[in-house]
């Protein structure tokens, strides 16, 4: 059961191999086979578009009324792929390493070193769909930097990359649902997986605008319903996104692997109050040109204009002078709390650094005034023109930041601060993208895969596309091969019976505790004491307590959560109910996760295990492995270990210095 699936031969032959040599559905067996597919972001869409491509019946499902609605539309920076367009030195072996170090040797080599090879055809994929990427002058694709690299290798359409792709993905799968190859299910969650013989058949679902459920029948169920990091209740995440289907796997079977790994974002908006319900990201993109500071003084109330340039602390690049602000998000972000919590901090919560672009602009004002020959041009003409590029480059977050905070960052430095922003646990799954449970597969930000225990910026896009055109499409057809003599299995299957009935009563449950408090109160509650104990930093006492203040959250929940109307109608606090209930188990598992893993890699950092400069600090020898947590029942988990080998990159401490 617990077999990665890992072809032989060398890493950069491994897919090649395994595309010759993996079975095959001929087109008349296709039309007989039925795929479910949970989410329609840039995963399950491109997967659903593919998929029905090929021939086979798909249903795809997704609780909002759109699939354009998925969270993918919210990234925002770019996407990376190994064109080398820039000849500066990148290929694929670059990308596959910066991909493997920036996730501090904590990913499996030969499932990144297969996004590597696949990346540049998502590029020529997406282009052909007429995605707007950034164009040079001349017309050639535009690229510009990520953190954790010295190369430029991130595709880009403004500060809108996300919502591009989507619709790119939106119109291939539309095209499909025309053909009458898809059939999507919107307004729908998933609330269960059914398992027959062993092998995953099928789901229930909820239709959400008449509380009615449902059955329905797959010869094989593939999840895309994105990360879990709205459990910290605050993230940039879409109000919406939850842990809810890959986490109803996870109770069917399927292991659920390195919860713990949560990446926190360096560069998004300041909390500003506890009326908040999310938190909003400023692009990666923007390291590319904005100088990250902080006073040199600390408690400094100046305004950031008042601070002359000698008395300000450009802390990146000081501490990385080999990567300056383009150090990886993990990095970034615990210089950020770093010098916020040694007093230096700005604005009034003292809880935010500043970004800052005045010198891009500047600089970007003399090229133009190169460009253009012009001569005797004033400073404030410079300024104009510079602001004119980046209003280009960078417009729309510009313009969401003035909108957000009320201040003009063309004039202002922006103040910035981490959030929780993307998880990089998930299902565990396989080479091929399969989970521990036969016919169930994870795709995309569900899964574990590709990213260790940091995920570098502008991959996310990358691994989720590459998943669902050109991974799953050879690995699921490798299972469906074996399924050509399985008829469709009538719901009315004792199997489907007893997957509604638990639905039923889990929902019966919510509908008659008659408690006093909202669902928001026990998640507001729950995201506290998670970015208190398993946030940014970690350590024993707090992660042990951490685990205690969760069980007794739980169970108060379960006693005195209210949640009004009925089941039988529209009802957004009972989808909500059902959601923060799964997030109140996933918490207390993360924070299991957190305890047993005593090193830092990434995003998980255990205040005692860092080098004498504040750095994470791995512990190869006894933590080397991806930690996949098998459920046997309420609080209870069962941890599996699946070792990592190190061939082509063999592990170091990450320097970016």
């Amino acid at each position: 059961m617990f077999d990665a699936k890992i072809p032989a031969g060398p890493l950069n032959s491994k897919w090649e191999d395994y595309k010759g040599h993996c079975k095959l559905v001929n087109p008349a067996n296709k039309r007989n086979l039925e795929v479910i597919i949970i989410g329609t972001g840039l995963a399950g869409a491109s997967a659903a578009a593919s998929l029905g491509e090929l021939g086979y019946k798909v249903k795809a499902f997704c609780f909002q009324d759109s699939p354009r609605r998925a969270h993918s539309i919210a990234a925002q920076g770019g996407i990376n792929a190994a064109k080398n367009y820039q000849n500066d030195g990148d290929s694929v072996f670059r990308l596959f390493y910066d991909t493997v170090k920036g996730g501090d040797y904590r990913a499996r080599e030969a499932n990144v070193h297969r996004l590597a090879e696949v990346s540049g055809n998502i590029i020529d994929q997406c282009v052909a769909q007429g995605v707007p990427f950034a164009r040079e002058y001349g017309g050639l694709l535009s690229n510009r930097s990520f953190g954790g690299t010295q190369v430029q290798r991130t595709f880009y359409a403004a500060g809108q990359t996300g919502q591009q792709l989507l619709l790119g993905a939106y119109s291939a799968l539309e095209r499909q649902v025309a053909l009458g190859n898809v059939k999507m299910y919107n307004r729908h969650e998933m609330l269960d997986i059914v398992k027959i013989d062993g092998k995953a058949r099928g789901i229930i679902a909820r239709d959400l605008i008449t509380g009615k459920l449902e059955r329905h029948f797959g010869h094989a169920v593939l999840i895309c319903s994105g990360g879990y990091g709205n459990v910290f209740f605050l993230s940039t995440n879409a109000m919406g996104s939850n842990v809810t289907a890959a986490w109803k796997a996870t109770k069917n079977g399927a292991y659920f692997a390195n919860p713990c790994f949560t990446q926190i974002h360096p560069t998004c908006i300041p909390v500003s109050g506890d009326h908040q319900s999310k938190l909003t990201l400023m692009s990666e993109s923007l390291r590319n040109d904005g100088r990250i500071w902080v006073p040199k003084k600390q408690n400094d109330t100046r305004k950031a204009s008042d601070i002359p340039e000698e008395e300000r602390d450009y802390y990146l690049e000081r501490r990385y002078p080999a990567f300056g602000n383009l150090v990886p998000r993990d990095v970034a972000s615990r210089a950020a709390k770093e010098r916020c919590d040694a007093g230096y901090g700005v604005g009034t919560s003292k809880q935010a650094v500043y970004l800052d672009f005045a010198a891009a602009i500047e600089r970007y004002g003399n090229i133009e005034v190169g460009k253009r020959q012009m001569t005797n041009v004033s400073k404030e003409d410079i300024i104009k023109l510079g602001k004119e590029v980046v209003a280009e480059k960078y417009g729309n977050l510009f313009d969401m930041y003035a909108k957000i905070t009320g201040e003009n960052p063309y004039e202002l430095p922006m103040r910035i601060y981490p959030a929780v922003h993307y998880t990089m646990g998930g299902l565990w799954v396989d080479y091929e993208l399969g989970t521990t449970v036969p016919g169930l597969y994870s795709l995309g930000e569900a899964n574990f895969s590709d990213h260790g225990a940091n995920r570098l910026g502008a991959s996310a896009l990358m691994q989720g596309l590459a998943d669902g055109y050109f991974v799953i499409p050879y690995t699921v057809g490798n299972y469906l091969a074996d399924e050509i003599r399985t008829k469709a299995i009538p719901t009315d299957h004792p199997a489907f019976v007893e997957a509604e009935n638990k639905v039923k009563e889990t929902i019966n449950k919510f509908m008659t505790i008659k408690g006093s408090k909202s669902v928001d109160f026990f998640h507001k509650k729950l995201g506290k004491i998670m970015w208190d104990k398993c946030g940014m930093a970690r350590n024993e006492k707090g992660l042990k307590e951490a685990i205690e203040e969760i069980k007794a959250l739980r169970a108060e929940f379960w006693k005195d959560v209210r949640v009004p109307g009925v089941a039988d109608e529209f009802n957004p606090e009972l989808e909500k109910a059902g959601r923060v209930a799964d997030f109140l188990e996933l918490g207390e598992l993360m924070c299991l996760d957190a305890l047993n893993r005593r090193e830092s890699c990434g995003g998980h950092f255990r205040e005692e295990s860092q080098t004498d400069e504040g750095e994470a600090q791995r512990d190869d020898v006894n933590f080397s492995y991806v930690a996949a947590w098998e459920y046997k029942g309420d609080g209870q988990y069962e941890l599996h270990k699946e070792p990592l080998e190190f061939v082509e990159c063999k592990p170091t401490q990450r320097s970016y210095k």
